[in-house]
C-alpha cells in the first residue's frame, strides 16, 4: 500500500471502511478463483490414478482403457464400474469432491430426470441428467469471464471514442454523437435472433456481437469529462509547448476521466453477466449443452415439479449480482470526495 499515492491510499481506506463491500470483494474473489479451478472440484475424471506402480493424471491427459488392463484401445470411461474396480484392485484413485463434469450424465441413478438432491448429486440433476452443482460451478466461471471480457472490450472502445469526441470537439463531436444516436437505436436482441438462424452462437460470437452494440455506455461520461477539462490552463499550456495530442489525452486528461469511469465499470460488469444469462434463458446464447446459469433458469421454468432447479439458479445469480452491487457501492463511496472530509 505504500506505493499508492496519498489520494489512492485514502480511497482504499474508505473502501475498507465499508465492511459489506470489503467482505463482498473477498467472497467474490474466492468464488471466482474456485470457478477457475472447476476441473479440480467437479470432474467425471479422476485427478490422480496410481495403477501398477505408475502414475496417471486423467484430469489433464486422455488415457485408453487398455492402459488399465481393459480389452479395448478406446478412451477410458472412469464412470464404468468395471474399470473402477479394475483400477482399485491394483492401485488407488483420487477423485474430485464432485464426481461429475459440466456435460457428464449420471447414468447410475434410479430416479427419473430431473432427480432431487441426493448424496451423489448434492443439488440434484437437471432435465438432461447433468449434476446441478457442477453446471453451476462451470456456468459461474463462464459468466464471470464473459462479463469481465465484455466490460474490458466495451470500456476500451467507449473510453477511446469519448476521449476523441471530448478532446477535439467541433465536427468530430457532432458527427460522433449522430453516429452514436443511430447505433444505439439498433434492435440488438432482434439482430442476435436473426444472426442465430445463420451462425451457430458460441462464446466468442456472443462476445463480439454484444461488444459491437454495447460500447456506448461510457462514451457520455468520458466525453463530458474531456469537454470540461479541455479548456483548463494546464491543458492549453501543454498544447502551447508542443505536447502531442496523444500525450495530453493519456497523461493529463484521461486520469481525471477515470475517476468517474471507474464508478460505472462495476455496473457494466453486472449488466454483462445478466446479458449472457438472458440470452441463454431465451435460447439465443451459448451452444446447446454448455453450462449456463440462464439455461438452468430455463430448465427451472420448464420443470416446475423440480423446484431445486429454479432455486439453485436463482440463488446463484442473486448471490453473484448482490456481491457485485455491494462492491460497487463501496467503490462509489471510495471515490466520493465528500467522504474524505
Amino acid at each position: 500500500m505504500s506505493r499508492l499515492s496519498p489520494a489512492n491510499q485514502a480511497r482504499w481506506a474508505r473502501f475498507r471502511q465499508n465492511r459489506r463491500g470489503y467482505w463482498s470483494l473477498w467472497i467474490f474473489v474466492v468464488i471466482f478463483v474456485l470457478s477457475l479451478f472447476s476441473e479440480l472440484i467437479a470432474n467425471d475424471r479422476p485427478l490422480v490414478v496410481h495403477y501398477q506402480d505408475r502414475w496417471y493424471f486423467p484430469v489433464v491427459t486422455d488415457y485408453r482403457e487398455s492402459d488399465f488392463g481393459g480389452p479395448l484401445p478406446t478412451r477410458a470411461d472412469y464412470q464404468d464400474p468395471w474399470l473402477r474396480q479394475k483400477i482399485e484392485s491394483q492401485g488407488w484413485v483420487l477423485w474430485a469432491p464432485v464426481r461429475f463434469g459440466a456435460t457428464s450424465i449420471n447414468f447410475a441413478t434410479d430416479r427419473p430426470f430431473p432427480s432431487p438432491p441426493a448424496p451423489g448429486n448434492w443439488l440434484g440433476t437437471d432435465a438432461n441428467g447433468g449434476d446441478v452443482l457442477a453446471r453451476i460451478l462451470y456456468g459461474t466461471r463462464i459468466s464471470i469471464l464473459f462479463g469481465l471480457m465484455l466490460t474490458l472490450c466495451t470500456s476500451v472502445i467507449g473510453i477511446l471514442v469519448g476521449a476523441l469526441q471530448g478532446y477535439y470537439g467541433g465536427r468530430v463531436d457532432l458527427w460522433g454523437q449522430r453516429v452514436i444516436e443511430v447505433w444505439s437505436g439498433m434492435p440488438t436482441l432482434f439482430l442476435i435472433i436473426l444472426l442465430s438462424s445463420v451462425v451457430q452462437p458460441n462464446f466468442w460470437w456472443l462476445l463480439g456481437i454484444t461488444t459491437l452494440f454495447g460500447w456506448m455506455s461510457l462514451v457520455g461520461v468520458v466525453r463530458a469529462e474531456f469537454l470540461r477539462t479541455r479548456n483548463f490552463d494546464y491543458i492549453r499550456a501543454a498544447q502551447a509547448m508542443g505536447v502531442s495530442d496523444g500525450a495530453i489525452i493519456l497523461r493529463h486528461m484521461l486520469p481525471n476521466a477515470m475517476v468517474a469511469t471507474l464508478t460505472f465499470l462495476p455496473f457494466i460488469l453486472s449488466g454483462s453477466i445478466t446479458t449472457l444469462a438472458s440470452l441463454d434463458f431465451l435460447g439465443f446464447g451459448l451452444p446447446l449443452g454448455a453450462p449456463s446459469l440462464g439455461e438452468l433458469l430455463l430448465q427451472g421454468k420448464n420443470n416446475l415439479q423440480a423446484p431445486w432447479l429454479g432455486i439453485a439458479a436463482f440463488l446463484s445469480l442473486a448471490i453473484l449480482l448482490s456481491l457485485l452491487i455491494f462492491i460497487f457501492e463501496a467503490v462509489r463511496d471510495a471515490f466520493d470526495p465528500s467522504r474524505g472530509r
